[in-house]
């Protein structure tokens, strides 16, 4: 590599909290007009070296270069003035806000007394149509599904030009066809000789996307290479010596017993086409059903109902108990389990303690409830117990969840919701920001889960992931369910065709497979 090729060089950057150290002496040399990887497990410290590039943290050691000249950034401002840009894992965005006004934000067009909120508009609309982006540029963010919000951060990034581009999983809630079209978008860029840091835990689209790879482990870089010269499972080995995730092939049937029984689910806006139309749906005891579609097909508006949060007509049964009538959180005291699609909107308080978020939906249950007052220790023996079944890195019971890596935080969250014996789990995305070990992990406490006899619905992005865990699987499109396929016979093509609205099929949603 030259060093005319090298557009970012970071030199011996070290990043020291307290005593812990994030990054360890780490070099990257990242070459104009390529994709650069950035991978290892959470709490590697892969984030937090992207946040000293970008300028959110200053290192205690060691140098940054930008285009052969020494760079030292007090601010995210100054980083995004070298031309650098970061689109963060969660979201850094105004939920009141409409999307071009969260584009433009700070860099807005017209005078200082005066936005040219026309010429906005058109500015964004037209980066948005020109990097494939299907986007309302006038819709509030707060309606947007996960998929938009992160199409958001990246025009966020594409709006300011810039030339050194990173992008903290940026494909963390999309399907593959999403994902494909992103990185068409960054090709595009590295085409005109931008350079784009790419952090995954997704190692296939490391190996069919990046040019170069570099691999994080506890705070030192353990390994550079590129994807001619590795594998998916010799990266998996450098990052946490663990083998890639499988699931072993269930040897006795689902229950007959139905835990969760959707009948005709129907919610939207009056006058307009439901966002969710007539959804009927069981899922029975020892059972996972997987749902797939691509983002905005009525997914997101399910959970919502499912858990009360949004109106709906038609019913809703746990247990054979009618649910649709009831509160949130009395659904959840009747043992609806949830994890959330967006773990910092829904599934943890990021200022609270490790046994504050413990006790997030179970403090009117005991242990943590004691007679009519709230059990600190036993919300702290709880999180305790977590930490350690599930392996949850950098914390105790008193340490804060933003203290926690993103990968980190969902394991609590994965083990909060599990520990609570529920009797329908619902699940949005459970491996979404974990590493290749967590994977494997929850995956194993899902299928553990299951075999207890615990009936879940997966709702997941990743296609591997609902193809692996699922007993049946549904696809989504239109706010319909447009049929059911059997995970272990369908192929990659026929679940694409279903997802885009290219073939539908309504089938029965009770059989098994």
């Amino acid at each position: 590599m030259s060093e005319q090729e090298v557009q970012v060089r970071l030199g011996g950057i070290v990043k020291r909290f307290g005593t812990f150290v994030a990054n360890d002496r780490i070099d990257v040399a990242v070459r104009a007009g390529t994709v650069h990887a950035i991978v290892g497990e959470n709490g590697a410290g892969k984030s937090t070296l992207m946040k000293v590039l970008a300028g959110e943290e200053t290192p205690d050691e060691g140098t940054i270069e930008v285009g052969g000249v020494a760079q030292s950034f007090r601010n995210p401002r100054a980083a995004q003035q070298a031309g650098i840009g970061m689109v963060h894992q969660h979201f850094l965005l105004a939920d009141a806000l409409r999307v071009w006004e969260n584009v433009v934000l700070a860099d807005e067009p017209g005078s200082a007394a005066h936005l040219n909120a026309r010429e906005a508009r058109r500015r964004v609309a037209e980066l948005a149509e020109r990097n494939g982006f299907d986007l309302d540029v006038n819709s509030l963010v707060r309606d947007l599904g996960v998929g938009n919000r992160q199409r958001v951060e990246i025009l966020k990034v594409l709006y300011r030009e810039a030339k050194i581009i990173i992008l903290d999983e940026p494909t963390a809630v999309l399907v593959p066809s999403e994902a494909a079209a992103l990185f068409r978008s960054i090709r595009t860029l590295t085409d005109a000789g931008a350079a784009v840091i790419f952090i995954s835990h997704k190692l296939d689209e490391v190996l069919a996307f990046a040019d170069d790879i570099t691999v994080i482990r506890a705070g030192r870089v353990v390994g550079t290479t590129t994807p001619a010269e590795t594998t998916a499972a010799q990266l998996a080995s450098l990052m946490v010596e663990v083998e890639m995730p499988t699931v072993t092939p269930r040897t006795a049937p689902p229950g007959n017993e139905v835990v969760l029984d959707i009948t005709d689910l129907t919610c939207g806006n009056p006058g307009e086409r439901p966002l969710l139309d007539s959804v009927s749906l069981r899922v029975r005891s020892g059972e996972i059903v997987g749902v797939a579609g691509v983002e905005g097909n009525g997914q997101s508006e399910m959970l919502l109902a499912l858990l009360g949060r949004i109106p709906s007509t038609g019913t809703i049964s746990l247990g054979g108990v009618p649910i649709e009538h009831l509160a949130t959180v009395k659904r959840r005291e009747m043992g609806l389990g949830y994890i959330p699609e967006d773990r910092h909107r829904d599934g943890v308080v990021l200022n609270f303690a490790l046994s504050e978020n413990a006790a997030l939906g179970y403090h009117k249950r005991a242990p943590i409830k004691k007679g009519i007052w709230f059990s600190r220790s036993a919300a702290a023996r709880t999180a305790a117990d977590i930490i350690a079944r599930f392996d949850v890195r950098g914390g105790t019971p008193s340490t804060k969840a933003s203290s926690l890596s993103g990968g980190n935080q969902q394991k609590f969250i994965i083990g909060r919701e599990l520990g609570s014996n529920p009797s329908v789990l619902i699940a949005a995305h459970p491996t979404r920001g974990v590493d290749v070990g967590a994977q494997s992990a929850v995956w194993a406490e899902l299928i553990a889960a299951r075999d207890r006899g615990l009936g879940t619905l997966l709702i997941s992005a990743d296609l591997d992931e609902l193809l692996a865990l699922s007993d049946r699987l549904v696809v989504m499109y239109g706010g319909v369910i447009v049929g059911e396929l059997d995970p272990a016979a369908v192929t990659a093509n026929e679940l694409g065709e279903y997802m885009t609205g290219v073939r539908s099929r309504q089938t029965p949603v009770e059989g098994t497979k």
